[in-house]
């Protein structure tokens, strides 16, 4: 176990470097203070495009920027690639383990935990094994893999009843996540595949979109609700409401009727879950260390300043803090990481803490259902179809880290719409020791 030695300055932590940490990171750029930005990768990634990787239609690369690049103008700032496993708030140590196992002790002055999110099962994690998530990177690579090798296994058998259950897409959770994972599946089905195949017509894949609510994406108002079922009915997405899936293994799903507790199945060779999210193992941790208690999905309730309470010292941002019932998503944790790394500046400059408590703003909601169809909602105004897609076009833009990945991003849409075609569709096994094995 090896100490990570200070330059003598105050020195700031940043656990993660997601929105929130990045964030906090940036606003530090001129502050007289050190700053370690820990994270267990090397990139920023922008997850609300981890769909469009999964389907073909960005690559890994268009939706992350590595970190240090990103902070390359930050002389005070060290990057390390690590994962923090523990804290202790009484000597003001975090300790977190390196690339190859290894310990690392950082000292800190001022904390700020931005770990992020992973998705939750619920406590069935057998399901992991068979229905892969949507918060990485290797899970966008994963589900790429499975959907792009369904429709080549359709493609080699004899008959249609062997070939319904790969062409046979089920995702888990009808919040933003899977609902631009289902749209996205029909398009690359209806666009970019109808043609390229000789046994089968991709179009006629079945995408089946389970949620336990009584309605997609309830976190947008009622009429832009209706306004996505309208559209994922329009292109084929087949939605179940009012149902939990209660069951997946390697040749289907489960589901039960919330109301009637009517089970029935469906054969799929293909699950995907976006039905929930916890927060990492570190946050858990972290709580029992500071003596608090976590609440809805393992996230810490904090001051109003983000500090937790009894730590003035230690701001928890983005997806783990519960506030004012913010929700998790990028602009909270965008702005969650501005305000912690404000507060640190002003208490170095001035010499007292700084309370100021955290405000924020709300610049829209938005979600993406099919091309030339989405959704944004920023208080009052609601817009859905042409003028909802061109807002959420212009806000995804906005928000990716990088002048490069902007452009190259726009450009791949561009061609999309005009071409209908997706040429990122490689597809990996994960490690080379896979990838050398035979199929069985």
């Amino acid at each position: 176990m090896s100490m990570h030695i200070s330059n003598g300055k105050p020195r700031v932590v940043i656990v993660g470097g997601g929105f929130g940490g990045l964030y906090a990171a940036r606003r530090l750029k001129n502050t007289d203070v050190e700053v370690v930005l820990i994270d267990r990768g090397t990139s920023h990634v922008f997850q609300p495009l981890l769909y469009q990787c999964a389907t073909g239609l960005l690559s890994e690369g268009q939706i992350a920027s590595p970190i240090r690049h990103l902070l390359e103008g930050n002389k005070n700032t060290n990057v390390i690639l690590g994962e923090a496993k523990s804290v202790d708030a009484e000597a003001a140590i975090l300790t977190a383990s390196r690339f190859d196992g290894s310990s690392i002790e950082l000292k800190y002055d001022y904390l700020v935990v931005a770990a992020g999110m992973r998705q939750s099962y619920h406590g069935q994690e057998d399901f992991a094994k068979w229905a892969v998530g949507m918060k990485t990177l290797d899970d966008a690579l994963a589900i790429r893999r499975k959907l792009i090798a369904a429709f080549e296994m359709a493609e080699s058998l004899p008959t249609p009843q062997e070939r319904a259950p790969w062409l046979t897409f089920a995702v888990a959770g009808g919040g933003p996540t899977g609902v631009e994972l289902a749209g996205q599946i029909r398009e690359l089905a209806m666009y970019a595949l109808t043609h390229e195949f000789r046994a089968i017509d991709p179009d006629e894949a079945r995408v089946l979109l389970f949620h336990g609510d009584d309605r997609v994406l309830p976190s947008f108002s009622a009429k832009l609700s209706r306004a996505a079922k309208r559209t994922l009915d329009g292109i084929g997405v087949e939605t179940h409401l009012g149902v939990h899936v209660t069951g997946v293994d390697e040749t289907g799903v489960e589901t039960t009727d919330k109301k009637t507790k009517e089970k029935r199945r469906y054969e799929t060779r293909t699950v995907l879950w976006t039905a929930g999210v916890e927060a990492v193992p570190f946050v858990t941790q972290l709580a029992g260390a500071l003596g608090v208690e976590q609440v809805g999905g393992g996230r810490i309730a904090v001051e109003a300043d983000l500090t937790v309470p009894g730590h003035p010292n230690i701001w928890v941002v983005g997806d783990i803090m519960s506030r004012d019932k913010l929700a998790g998503v990028a602009e909270v944790a965008m702005q969650g990481g501005r305000h912690a790394g404000d507060r640190i500046a002003a208490t170095v400059r001035d010499g007292v803490p700084s309370r100021a408590p955290f405000k924020y703003r709300d610049l829209g909601t938005a979600a993406y259902i099919s091309r030339r169809h989405a959704l944004l909602q920023a208080g009052p105004i609601q817009l859905s179809g042409f003028l909802g897609w061109v807002a959420w076009g212009l806000i995804h833009i906005a928000f990716l880290a990088g002048f490069r990945n902007r452009v190259s991003t726009v450009l791949n849409w561009g061609a999309t719409l005009a071409s209908r075609t997706r040429r990122e569709r490689a597809i990996t096994y994960g490690d080379p020791e896979t990838a050398r094995q035979p199929y069985l």
